[in-house]
Order: C-alpha cells, then sequence, then structure tokens
C-alpha cells in the first residue's frame, strides 16, 4: 500500500481496478483525486494454464494448446476484490466504480445468457469448450490460411495487422473450432473476449469493447472481414461474425453498465456504481504511466511482452500486431506489437534446465534461482558467453507474425553454464524488442521515448540491459500494478469523477524519469551481437529455412500417432461370438 486514507476520506471518491493477467487476478482501490493506490490483493487462479489435460482427468491436450477455467476468473472478483477493499480501509460505499482489464485474446464460446459451454456438464470434456487463452497457438495454420486468402485478395483491412493476423486472434481461433469441433461451434452462441465477459458478470449486459475487437477481432472502420471471404475459408464459417462475434461495441472508458446486485453479493461493492467498458491489459498501462500522448512508448515486460505507442497519423507498419484510432487512448492512432514469451521464456529455463546444486547455492545465499542465475550472469562482460538466442519459444508475435518458430542458442560448448544461457535468453528479449522498435520506426512511427511497465521490473539488471541494447534512456512506471491502476483511472472515466482519459493519466498516473541510460561501451559490445541476433532472425524467420516448422509438424505427427496408439491400447477388444 503507497498511502492511507485522509482526514478528508469521507469527501473522497475511490475505484476499484481488475487486473486479470495469466496465472492470477489482482484488483487495486484507488483514491481518484491523485490515483494513490489504497489497498491491494491477489488470487491466483486455482486451474491456472490448462496446457497438458482437461482438470478432472480429462483428455490431454495437443501441443501449443493453453486453456483456462472461467470460474477462475469470477473468483477473482469473490476474493480479491473485498480483499482489496478491506486492506484499503476505505468504506464501500465511497466506491465510485470498478473497470477491469484482461490478458487477450482471450476468448470464451458461451450460450445466449453467458454460460462458459464448459460449466455444461455433457461438455466438460470437450477441450474447445474452454476458455482458449492468448498463448493458444495451435491455431497458427488456420492463421497461415486467413494471411494467404488476405493477401490474395488485397483485403484492406489486413494492412492494419502489419500484413499477417495472428493465431492468437479472434478469428483464427474461432475457425480451428468450427473445423475441430462443429458441434461445439454450432452450440456457441457468442465467441467472447474474456474481456468482455468479466463485464457481462459485473454489470448484467454484454457489451463489446471496442479496444479488443479492433486489435484481436479485426473490427477496422466499423466493418469486419466480410462474409464472402470467411466462407471462402470455409463454407460454414461464413455466418461466423453475424452469428458469433458482432455486437454493440462500447469504447475505453465508457459506462457498460450498473453492479448488478450478484456482483455486489461477490466483490462488496455498491449495487448500481459505474462497470466500465473492458479493456486490454496492456493497453489499460499506457494511462497508468501518464503517457497519454504520441511518441513514448510503454514496453509492458511480464510473462510476455507489448509495445504500445500512440501516434497522430495511421501509418502501416510490417509485423505489428495492429493499429485502431483511439485504441489506447482517445484522439490518437493506437498501435500495438509485441513478444509472446519474455518472463515465460526465463521461466521455462530455470524450471527445466537449471542443476540442483545451483538451487542449493541460491537457498544458502537467500536467493531465488532468477535472482542467483541474473547475479552469475552479471558478473561477465557482453559476450563472454559467446552465446545469441532466439526469443521464440512461445513463438513470434512481431515482427514475423508466426507462432510455428521456436527458440535457439546458438554457440553452445561443453564450458557452457547455467548462467551463460540465462544471461544470453535475457539479451535475447530485449534484442526482440530492439528489432520491433527499429520496424516502428523505419515505417515512420517515430518512438521519442520508453517507459517500462510490468512484472519483471525488480530485475534492475535486465532493465539496464534493455537501456543499453536499445540504446535509449529508459524510464520506469511510478506503480507496480499498472494494468489495475489503469483499469481503476478508466472506472473514474466512466463513473463520471474525471472528464476523459488524458485527465485522468495527468492526475492518477505517474512515471519515474530516466531511471537507466545506455553506457556507451556496452551498447557498441551489443551491437556486434544484435546484428548476429537479426541474421538468425532472418533466417530462421523468413523463410531461407524452414527447419523450425518442420520440426513442429513432425512433433505434431508424432504426438498425433502416440494419442492413436495408446487409445488403440485403451479400447475393449470385440467380443467373440
Amino acid at each position: 500500500m503507497s498511502a492511507a486514507p485522509g482526514s478528508g476520506r469521507d469527501q473522497e471518491s475511490y475505484v476499484v481496478g481488475v487486473d486479470f493477467g495469466t496465472l492470477s487476478g489482482r484488483a487495486v482501490v484507488v483514491r481518484v483525486r491523485d490515483g494513490a493506490e489504497l489497498g491491494a490483493a491477489e488470487y491466483v487462479y486455482p486451474h491456472g494454464v490448462i496446457d497438458e489435460a482437461l482438470p478432472g482427468g480429462g483428455p490431454r491436450l495437443p501441443p501449443e494448446w493453453a486453456l483456462q477455467v472461467p470460474s477462475d476468473y469470477t473468483g477473482v472478483l469473490r476474493s480479491a476484490v473485498p480483499q482489496a477493499l478491506a486492506a484499503s480501509g476505505v468504506p464501500a460505499d465511497r466506491v465510485i466504480g470498478v473497470g477491469t482489464d484482461f490478458t487477450s485474446c482471450t476468448m470464451i464460446p458461451v450460450t445466449a445468457d453467458g454460460t462458459p459451454l464448459c460449466e455444461l456438464p455433457q461438455f466438460a470434456q470437450r477441450p474447445h469448450a474452454y476458455v482458449k487463452l492468448w498463448k493458444h497457438h495451435s491455431a497458427q495454420p488456420q492463421a497461415d490460411r486467413i494471411n494467404a486468402l488476405a493477401a490474395e485478395r488485397a483485403e484492406p483491412w489486413l494492412e492494419r495487422y502489419g500484413g499477417r493476423v495472428s493465431s492468437e486472434g479472434q478469428f483464427a481461433k474461432g475457425l480451428q473450432l468450427l473445423e475441430e469441433d462443429p458441434e461445439l461451434y454450432a452450440r456457441t452462441e457468442h465467441w467472447v473476449e474474456a474481456a468482455d465477459w468479466i463485464v457481462w458478470q459485473l454489470c448484467g449486459r454484454y457489451v463489446r469493447s471496442a479496444c479488443a475487437a479492433g486489435y484481436k477481432g479485426l473490427l477496422q472502420d466499423g466493418s469486419h472481414p466480410s462474409a464472402e471471404f470467411l466462407a471462402a475459408l470455409d463454407p460454414g464459417f461464413r455466418g461466423f461474425v453475424a452469428d458469433k462475434v458482432d455486437h454493440p461495441a462500447g469504447a475505453l472508458g465508457a459506462r457498460a453498465g450498473g453492479l448488478t446486485a450478484r456482483a455486489a453479493a461477490w466483490t462488496g461493492l455498491p449495487e448500481g456504481i459505474a462497470v466500465c467498458v473492458g479493456n486490454i491489459d496492456a493497453h489499460a498501462t499506457v494511462p497508468a504511466t501518464g503517457a497519454a500522448g504520441a511518441g513514448r512508448m510503454v514496453l509492458i515486460m511480464g510473462t510476455s511482452a507489448c509495445h504500445m505507442v500512440s501516434s497522430p497519423g495511421l501509418r502501416p507498419v510490417p509485423g505489428m500486431s495492429g493499429v485502431v484510432d483511439g485504441g489506447i487512448v482517445p484522439g490518437l492512432w493506437g498501435y500495438e506489437a509485441g513478444q509472446s514469451g519474455v518472463g515465460d521464456i526465463f521461466g521455462w529455463f530455470v524450471r527445466t534446465a537449471v542443476p540442483e546444486s545451483y538451487a542449493q547455492e541460491a537457498r544458502r545465499l537467500g536467493r531465488t534461482l532468477h535472482e542467483h542465475l541474473t547475479v552469475l550472469g552479471a558478473a561477465q562482460g557482453v559476450g563472454e558467453h559467446g552465446l545469441v538466442a532466439l526469443d521464440w519459444h512461445s513463438g513470434n508475435r512481431s515482427v514475423l507474425v508466426d507462432h510455428e518458430l521456436s527458440g535457439t542458442v546458438v554457440g553452445l560448448t561443453l564450458a557452457t553454464r547455467p548462467e551463460d544461457v540465462y544471461r544470453a535468453l535475457l539479451e535475447a528479449t530485449a534484442f526482440g524488442t530492439r528489432r520491433i522498435i527499429e520496424s516502428f520506426e523505419e515505417a515512420g512511427v517515430p518512438v521519442t521515448g520508453i517507459t517500462l511497465a510490468g512484472g519483471l521490473l525488480e530485475n534492475t539488471f535486465l532493465t539496464q540491459l534493455y537501456a543499453d541494447v536499445t540504446r535509449r534512456p529508459l524510464s520506469l512506471i511510478r506503480s507496480s500494478r499498472g494494468p489495475a491502476l489503469g483499469s481503476a483511472m478508466h472506472a473514474a472515466v466512466a463513473a463520471g469523477a474525471m472528464p476523459d482519459i488524458h485527465a485522468a493519466a495527468a492526475a492518477m498516473g505517474g512515471t519515474r524519469r530516466t531511471v537507466h541510460e545506455p553506457d556507451p561501451a556496452r551498447s557498441a559490445a551489443y551491437d556486434r551481437l544484435y546484428a548476429e541476433y537479426c541474421l538468425l532472425h532472418d533466417y530462421f524467420g523468413r523463410g531461407a529455412n524452414d527447419v523450425m516448422h518442420r520440426l513442429r509438424e513432425l512433433r505434431r505427427a508424432a504426438v498425433t500417432a502416440r494419442a492413436r496408439s495408446a487409445a488403440d491400447r485403451a479400447a475393449p477388444l470385440p467380443s467373440q461370438p
């Protein structure tokens, strides 16, 4: 908690922001006047990320699947929100609004009243009935077909997504649902972004977020891809927009409705207070930094990374995730790019590739394994490990937009140590960020400054490394709960306590300016490593060598064959006459 309610608390107004992340949800109670965060709480999803088998011993999942259980999300409302309110000491009747943000694109197939299909007993063992998390990447073949057809037909909307839509998006995942489980597709009455579903649970009204619809749902200039385009992908997909997707949308900061009695009982908040239209987590973070204007990039570093920048003009940026008019703040074009793996990559390495002797030493020194490997890696000079890595362990979101790509490390020898690889992975994510920044600027979208946000800011070696690699001074967001704070700020707008998000950003957001300056000597050394990264980036990522795609296909074939073999062994023998 950063502050306590003041002596005039009974005259103050407060808002609640709720950030639904990949592994947990976080709630924060915020004073409208100055953005002071007075109480916070976290709820860890009991089911986490489902990427191996369905709950209750259900069927095993194929590679690149990532599902979740929607009741974990309502658990955040029942647990984290009342805990944050209690910790704040703020009287509930002084809370005037609640805002939410979500990982995106995270999709839920639901009935007409919003019931997730996985909550219907007859579908509990059907994988496609569950939430498809943002990092569900098994729809890449569908995304490839969407991209090929859109390019062949010169669809004008494709340029707004950097020339390639992602397998993370609504349409690729929807096409996968149709083709792999047509019965569930037919039973899906709304194909809903989780950002919109949670607002539905709060206010009882389904209001589609114009932000999520623009970046993840191919809604541009008021239109989706045509029914003719969809039918050319699959005749059964013709009605996807009209039957399952299209719905009235609300702008960021708009009021979606009032808190229902049911949601008030869950949260401990007053019935009828403003519920804000849903937002994407990265987009909500931008005003929390106070950066509501053009040119300053907000880089959110967590399990993945998002690179957000606004500009007064519209320009095509190859490989960007999307550009939407007013998609981040009103009056500016909001550009988004990103990396599908950052913290996830570091976590994978620590979880799978570090010997027990390192864990024992870390415990002796009172460090986490991440801290221990960082300290050991930081003792090296730039390039001392002799390695360069590609940060594609979860595919490439930008600028290649290809989730069939995979991570690699070049330069391994018998002398390579865990800290060498760990540092190379840290560097790879920084190189990926530099490639994205250069892509923006090459396309005429200037990046005049960078503010870092997200859960990785505590690693000061990593943040300094980003300054050295990008050759740019870096500022840090003031809040440790950027998305939740940004959602609370939008709630203040929805409740009428702030005239717009620009005013909310000025009053409630904040940044610690120029915390990291690039070191010229290290930057020069990193330039040489970055040049090698770019060579590998283009060699493996732009078609010169498709080995990563071939390996993915071989893996899928092997997993499928093994599953069939196991099913054959488990099948009962035919009865003998």
